[in-house]
């Protein structure tokens, strides 16, 4: 759990207390954050004692009060963008106008919060402002590495989540509305449509955390040794729905046991993205072989499919973020272009490689090769 450095700054005693009260043992998380915030709270009851604070350490947010003794708060503003500090700052006041908001807002706070405040007012604006903060600080921080993983991140994110939200949108009104009919049976296709369409955007955000996890390095791995056979073998069971509306028929082959140290997690990324891809890409009526064994000091896994296949150029872009296969074959075949690219990262963490072989209209085979 991380601690962000807190300020307030009032003149009023009881809005000090009263603040640090309220958040010394609050903490604000979200989903995309890999951690819960704290706050280390600090005071200043003048603006001048708030400059002194902010110029001996990193402060991160400030709650500050406009009407203050001395210089008052949207001059302490100023100092902070003048200094070009990386703090947000929320403006605490009772005497709040059209012309101190612009004010205060061209100078970079983020927002406004009445007094007096409730306590829930108060937490609910401190977990706005640390949300902006969090991402503000990790857009910067991938624009200053050179990312381009941001950029690729908004494309996909604009272009994966935007349709499909559009069209469960569209069969919802359609629905409201009764354009077809009154009989829950004239809606099966748009209903089924949209399952699909969320289906499809659950596994982009699942894939994106997983992506970003293992970027930052901020996964926890918990190795053990696990069954791989048993592995694959409940990673298929997960995953026969799909197979049996295609009528793929998936075989195992390979050692009825095989033992190994690794995340369960893990290992269940590799497989599912091994096996899914095997069954999703494949023909109506077709056969996915996955095999595992041990051959001398390597464990190999390989996953072959009867599918639609790739071409030279399509296998050379396959295991790269966000690529996605797109002819007229593939058009109706959901997917975040992360997978594959996950799915490499994941085997080379244990020091193994993957290899691909594809042709045209006949299938493709991926082999996993594991130091055993």
């Amino acid at each position: 759990m991380g601690a962000l450095k807190l300020l307030v700054v009032d003149d009023e005693p009881g809005i000090r207390s009263g603040a640090t009260r309220v958040l010394k043992d609050f903490s604000v998380g979200y989903p995309f954050m890999d951690e819960d915030f704290t706050f280390d709270i600090l005071e200043a009851e003048t603006g001048e004692k708030a400059i002194e604070i902010i110029d001996s350490m990193a402060i991160d947010i400030v709650l500050l009060d406009n009407k203050l003794p001395g210089i008052d708060g949207i001059e302490v503003l100023e100092y902070i963008k003048a200094k070009e500090l990386d703090i947000s700052v929320m403006m605490i006041t009772s005497y709040a106008s059209l012309e101190l908001a612009i004010k205060a807002t061209n100078n970079g706070a983020f927002n406004f919060v009445p007094k007096p405040f409730t306590p829930q007012e108060l937490k609910v604006s401190i977990e706005n402002i640390t949300k902006n903060l969090f991402l503000k600080r990790m857009t910067r921080k991938m624009r200053d590495e050179g990312k381009q993983i941001r950029f690729q991140f908004l494309n996909v994110l604009s272009h994966e989540l935007k349709s499909p939200i559009n069209a469960v949108e569209g069969y919802l009104k359609i629905m409201k509305e009764k354009q077809v009919g009154n009989q829950m049976d004239d809606y099966m296709e748009m209903i089924d449509r949209s399952i699909e369409r969320i289906k499809g955007m659950r596994t982009l955000i699942l894939d994106l955390l997983d992506l970003t996890r293992m970027e930052s390095g901020s996964k926890k791995r918990d190795l053990k040794m696990i069954d791989l056979v048993e592995m694959a073998k409940t990673v298929t069971d997960s995953i026969s729905p799909l197979a049996i509306q295609k009528n793929v028929k998936i075989f195992m082959e390979g050692d009825e046991t095989l033992l190994y140290q690794a995340d369960k997690n893990e290992m269940e990324i590799i497989f599912n993205n091994l096996i899914s891809n095997a069954v999703k890409y494949n023909v109506d009526d077709g056969k996915v072989n996955v095999c595992i064994h041990k051959k001398n000091k390597e464990i190999v896994i390989s996953v072959e499919d009867t599918g639609i296949g790739m071409s030279d150029d399509e296998q050379k872009l396959l295991f790269q973020d966000f690529v996605r296969i797109k002819n007229n074959k593939t058009k109706f075949v959901t997917g975040s272009g992360l997978g594959l690219s996950i799915l490499k990262k994941m085997v080379e963490l244990y020091g193994g490689s993957i290899e691909l072989k594809s042709v045209p209209d006949q299938g493709s085979k991926f082999t996993v090769v594991l130091p055993a």
